[in-house]
Formats: structure tokens, C-alpha cells, sequence
């Protein structure tokens, strides 16, 4: 726990983190408040309420980069501003929108989501050293693990006691609160270094986005679309034997496992590179097909839960190892839109298999992903020993490359 103490001691690192926490949360829970709303106010299908969350997650994956961009040139509080306003009009209207206005509104306020994850990635990697910075990840990536496994929960006992509006617009109130508390503190997103020597520059594309940095980005939308995938499984596989209620405590196993395996690897030494974490995950992840009952379920989540905030946080310190500072803002964002592609992708493929052959199928179609997003990064990131650039001073300084293969 000593790497961990040293990380939260950082000045302003803990309220960074506990903002982040509040804001992802929230974030988190932002697709199941509209589901509650359309299908409960407004008395629709929820086909008719998985287009209005479709709208909404292709409008984040769309504006991550560009937000991203945004940061990298306008500065992070112009930013935080504007996305701050627009939640604000948006989640305030959301009770008094027809359904036609709100798909597009919703798309518009994916578009402009408060960029909570990719600043906190961004001020991690300003903020601390290279023997910090995984330890770091780690804790960001068990928040991450957090809030997905309180946003949803609380929207849906929340909407049970009180109107869907009303819940929409708690969500969206925290929404703004984060962002403007992030905005207040104003955390640094270059380290000293950074910002009196070249990144006072922005590089082309061209020389960060090299093969290693699409190795990584291909498996952060491995990640993603692997454990969407999952979460659709667990439901199927408990639907068919008639458990489908004990789907919660399933999914809540697998998220205590996951900050469990997130606090044990941002304690380890030594590093593993994404490619091999990633590769387990999905090796791991197909054999839980084979439970059929929410006991046997709920052990063979475990090694998928041990392993799932490693692999998210080896994700996030290769993308602020490899990227330039004065363009990690738009490296941050990319990332961002692959989980949120991931994500958005990995139910219909999981679906497709579960329909097609059995809910054991569904396991193993979310676990050959992961594989095949592994393997497919591991390639990539032996490609060429020039893609990965070296950023700053202060990266060189960094641990040795942990999270893509190590190029011959």
C-alpha cells in the first residue's frame, strides 16, 4: 500500500480522484436514467430507448478527440465550460423534450460529455513520477470500476422512489458538479518539464499516432467490447435457468474482483505489457460459460474480475507514455472513443452468438474478442521500433515499456 499512499500524497491528487469518482459516476449512470425515462415517462419500447443511449454513446465516441484537440490548444477550463453548460441545458430540458428532439439532443450531449476521464488521465500522467504513475492508473481504473458498479444501480433504485425526470436530472447535476469541480481545481495536464520543452509544440499526427499507439487503442476497444459483452452474457446464462434476479450479485462479484485484481497489480514492481493481460482476460473469460447457476457463475467471473482493472490501466499509462503532452489531449480523447466503440459494439456481436448458439456462446464470443484484439496489438506493436516517439524528458525517465510488446 506504500505505492498508494505515495500516489494520494501527491498535492491535489485525491481531490482530482474524488471529483473524478463523483463525475463517473454520474457519467456512468447517464444511459440508464434516459432508458428509464423513455421507457417509463414517455411509455415507449426499449428498442425506442436503446437508440436515444446509441445516439448518446456515437455522440462521446465522436467528441472525445475532438474535446481532446480542444484542451490541447483552447486550455482545459474553456473546455469544461462549455460541456458544463451544455449538461446543464440538457439534462435540464430532458423531462420537457418529445422523443424525436431528444435522439438528437442526446447525440449533442454525447457530443459535449464533460471529458471527465481523459482529464484525470492527463493530470495523472502531469502529475506524477514514472515509479508513481502505474500505481496511479491503477487507482483510476479501480474508480472506473466504482462508479459502473454504483451509477446504474442507484439511477434504477432512484427511479423506482421518484419520477424518471427527476432522477435524469440528479444525474445530471452531478454531471455538472464534477465538471466544475474539476474546473475549480484546475489540474495540471503537463508536467514542468513538459511545459518548457517541446511539448510547448504540437507534433503532427503522424509522428505519435504511429503503429504502437493503434496497437494500444485496438486493445482499449478490445477491453471494452470484451466486458460489454460479458455483462450481456451473465443475463442470458441466468435467464435460461430461471436466476436471471441473482444477475446483480453476479456482476457485483465481478466488479469487487476487478478492484481487488486493480489494487493487487498497482502494488506489483514489475509491470505486464496490455497484450498479455488482455490475452488472459479473454482465455479466462470463455470457460465461464460453463456455469449454469448463479454460484458456479459468480467463481468463474473471478479470474475475469482479477484481471479487468490491470488491463484498463496498463491501457491508460501506454496512451500517456506514448503521446507527446503538448497532443495528449487528443490521445485521451481517442481512447476514450475506442472503450465507448467497445462498448457500444460489444453487446450486438455477443448477442448475435448468444441467439445463434447457446448463453455459453456469449462467453466465448466476448472472450475470442479480447484474444483477437490482443494478438492483433501484439502485431502491431512490433511493427516498428520507431512508431512509439519519445515524448518529453520526463518520459524517457519513465519504466521500461509495460504496456505493448517490447520491440526486438
Amino acid at each position: 500500500m506504500t505505492r498508494f499512499r505515495q500516489v494520494l500524497a501527491v498535492p491535489g491528487m485525491t481531490p482530482l480522484l474524488g471529483i473524478s469518482l463523483l463525475a463517473r459516476t454520474a457519467i456512468t449512470a447517464d444511459a440508464m436514467a434516459l432508458t428509464m425515462y423513455v421507457v417509463i415517462a414517455l411509455e415507449m419500447s426499449y428498442a425506442a430507448a436503446g437508440a436515444v443511449v446509441a445516439a448518446l454513446t456515437a455522440g462521446v465516441a465522436l467528441g472525445g478527440p475532438l474535446l481532446g484537440r480542444m484542451i490541447d490548444r483552447r486550455g482545459l477550463r474553456t473546455v469544461l465550460l462549455a460541456t458544463v453548460v451544455s449538461q446543464l441545458v440538457f439534462w435540464l430540458t430532458v423531462p420537457a423534450l418529445p422523443y424525436v428532439i431528444l435522439l438528437g439532443a442526446s447525440f449533442a450531449a454525447g457530443l459535449l460529455m464533460v471529458p471527465i476521464q481523459s482529464v484525470t488521465r492527463q493530470a495523472i500522467a502531469a502529475m506524477t513520477t514514472a515509479g508513481q504513475r502505474r500505481a496511479a492508473f491503477a487507482l483510476e481504473s479501480v474508480a472506473g470500476e466504482l462508479s459502473y458498479m454504483v451509477g446504474p444501480a442507484v439511477v434504477i433504485l432512484c427511479a423506482a422512489k421518484v419520477s424518471p425526470g427527476v432522477v435524469a436530472w440528479g444525474v445530471g447535476a452531478a454531471i455538472v458538479v464534477g465538471g466544475a469541480g474539476i474546473a475549480l481545481l484546475n489540474p495540471p495536464l503537463r508536467s514542468e518539464d513538459e511545459a518548457d520543452g517541446e511539448a510547448a509544440g504540437r507534433p503532427r499526427r503522424r509522428e505519435w499516432l504511429g503503429s504502437r499507439m493503434v496497437a494500444v487503442l485496438t486493445m482499449g476497444f478490445g477491453v471494452a467490447m470484451l466486458l460489454s459483452g460479458v455483462d450481456l452474457a451473465i443475463v442470458a446464462t441466468l435467464r435460461e435457468v430461471g436466476q436471471v434476479s441473482w444477475a446483480a450479485v453476479v456482476i457485483a462479484v465481478f466488479g469487487v474482483t476487478s478492484v481487488v485484481g486493480g489494487l493487487v497489480y498497482g502494488a506489483l514492481t514489475r509491470p505486464m505489457p496490455t497484450w498479455l493481460l488482455l490475452g488472459l482476460l479473454g482465455l479466462v473469460t470463455i470457460p465461464a460459460g460453463l456455469a449454469h447457476d448463479w454460484r458456479w457463475l459468480c467463481v468463474a467471473v473471478i479470474g475475469a474480475g482479477l484481471l479487468t482493472a490491470p488491463t484498463l490501466s496498463t491501457v491508460s499509462d501506454a496512451v500517456s507514455r506514448l503521446t507527446p503532452a503538448g497532443v495528449r489531449g487528443e490521445a485521451t480523447g481517442l481512447q476514450a472513443s475506442a472503450a465507448s466503440a467497445g462498448f457500444a459494439l460489444g453487446a450486438p456481436v455477443v448477442g448475435v452468438a448468444i441467439d445463434a448458439s447457446v448463453p455459453a456462446g456469449g462467453f466465448a464470443a466476448a472472450g475470442l474478442a479480447g484474444l483477437l484484439a490482443a494478438l492483433t496489438g501484439y502485431l502491431l506493436s512490433r511493427r516498428s521500433p520507431a512508431a512509439a516517439p519519445s515524448p518529453s524528458p520526463s518520459s524517457q525517465a519513465r519504466e521500461p515499456c509495460d504496456a505493448v510488446a517490447p520491440t526486438p
